[in-house]
């Protein structure tokens, strides 16, 4: 089954605008509710046999389940007889409040996450129809349960054959979004190993430094909004609560961060599709970015939204018919990509890489890249790293790593680049900043 999600900017008229509006204030009350159940159930149970609780705490007796999906999903259908606000809205989506919350108490089991939070009127921002109906698409509108039809800005076509299962409305700063779940029954096979192989090295002095040479800046997304970012926040600080003047800033506070965030991710899909163009292969380190989030670099880590980055990568070389896959992280700045030999850690600020046994000399971010590009062909091909240097024909080339030669007995591992790029490329790379 392929699944893809496409999303569009709503165009809703005043009357819908208000039943979104509706829809998701009842959203947050059942969210709100369910979770004050769960964590009274929680905090009855923390209190010894013996001992009250230091704070005021409800008396749940011992025999009383925990307030599970399907035990609060009966709540809510008892509920929904006498309270006609719950009545108005409709019951699948408040259904799906309930599975969310259930798959956030998950999360944080499994996953180790925060303990879900309480909402308030801006943090509940999106709802699910969970089923759609066949006809539900006629042009550029869409048929919603108590919605009706819907316009909305078709900025690309749905493909044929695929089918609307599911529907989720979004509010942002900038105005109210859909994502259209859409679904083929058909099964699309895993891109294998084959090609012109590509490592790539993460870091925030360069964003992403290649096994072919190139250095990719990193762009400070933030810094370049963060003065005026800094000088509405200082405004708000002064407004009081609760009042229309502070609602507006926050707006206006909102949209900037959303701009922010828009801006990111289109320079990162546009990296990745870069970065798969005459790539057969791409492998990245299986670095734990959410703890690159907790050190002093927090701020230029989320700035740069390396997560964000692998994500969009991944989904890419997919879509691009790509090998993608993560190695080990550890050691690829101590090894030297040509003889494998130890080099030794080095501190942050030594920038170049040169092997005392073969005299290489190249970029530190470089040849860690060129260190991954090994182990991945390693580790997807079965080889060692000593027949990887035999099958790599390491001789310079027009992009700086000489990987000119072919294996026809391991599926074309090595294929050359075009010597020549296209103008649409060489505009791609300005825009990018990308250095050779």
């Amino acid at each position: 089954m392929l699944t893809l999600t496409y999303e569009y900017k709503l165009v809703p008229t005043a009357q819908q605008v208000e039943v979104i509006e509706h829809t998701l204030t009842v959203c947050r009350s059942v969210w709100n509710y369910a979770l004050r159940s769960r964590k009274d159930w929680l905090n009855s149970r923390k209190s010894p046999v013996h001992a009250c609780s230091l704070e005021k705490e409800y008396i749940i007796p011992a025999d009383a389940p925990f307030p599970n999906y399907h035990h609060q999903a009966q709540q809510l259908t008892e509920a929904k007889k006498t309270n006609p606000i719950l009545k108005s809205v409709n019951a699948q989506v408040l259904q799906q409040i309930l599975r969310r919350l259930d798959r956030a108490f998950t999360d944080m089991q499994s996953k180790r996450l925060g303990f879900p939070r309480f909402k308030n009127q801006y943090r509940m921002r999106s709802f699910v129809y969970p089923q759609m109906l066949k006809d539900c698409l006629q042009g550029n509108q869409i048929k919603l349960p108590q919605l009706g039809w819907m316009k909305f800005r078709k900025s690309r076509d749905i493909p044929e054959g695929f089918r609307v299962k599911q529907a989720r409305i979004i509010r942002r700063a900038s105005g109210y979004f859909i994502a259209l779940s859409l679904q083929l029954d058909v099964k699309v096979p895993q891109p294998f190993p084959r090609g012109h192989p590509r490592g790539l090295d993460l870091g925030f002095d360069k964003f992403v430094a290649t096994s072919d040479g190139e250095k990719i800046n990193r762009p400070r997304f933030l810094k370049t909004l963060q003065r005026k970012l800094k000088l509405l926040q200082r405004r708000l600080k002064k407004k009081q609560k609760g009042s229309r003047n502070r609602h507006k800033l926050n707006q206006k506070i909102a949209r900037l961060h959303q701009r922010i965030s828009d801006t990111r991710k289109d320079w990162h899909v546009k990296l990745a599709r870069y970065l798969c163009e005459g790539a057969g292969m791409i492998f990245v380190e299986d670095i734990n970015l959410i703890s690159w989030q907790r050190g002093m670099l927090s701020k230029h880590s989320a700035d740069a939204g390396f997560g964000q980055f692998v994500t969009i990568l991944q989904w890419m070389c997919w879509k691009q018919d790509v090998y993608f896959a993560t190695v080990n992280k550890d050691g690829t700045s101590q090894e030297c990509p040509e003889c494998g030999t130890q080099t030794g850690k080095k501190t942050l600020d030594i920038r170049v890489h040169s092997c005392p046994e073969c005299g290489y000399v190249t970029s530190r971010d470089v040849a860690a890249a060129r260190v991954i590009r090994n182990r991945g062909i390693s580790a997807a091909l079965n080889l060692k790293l000593s027949e990887v240097g035999q099958i790599l024909d390491l001789k310079e080339n027009a992009w700086g790593d000489g990987l000119a030669g072919a294996c026809r007995d391991k599926a074309c591992l090595v294929s050359t680049l075009p010597s020549q790029e296209s103008q649409k490329q060489e505009n791609l790379i300005v825009r990018l900043g990308i250095s050779r």
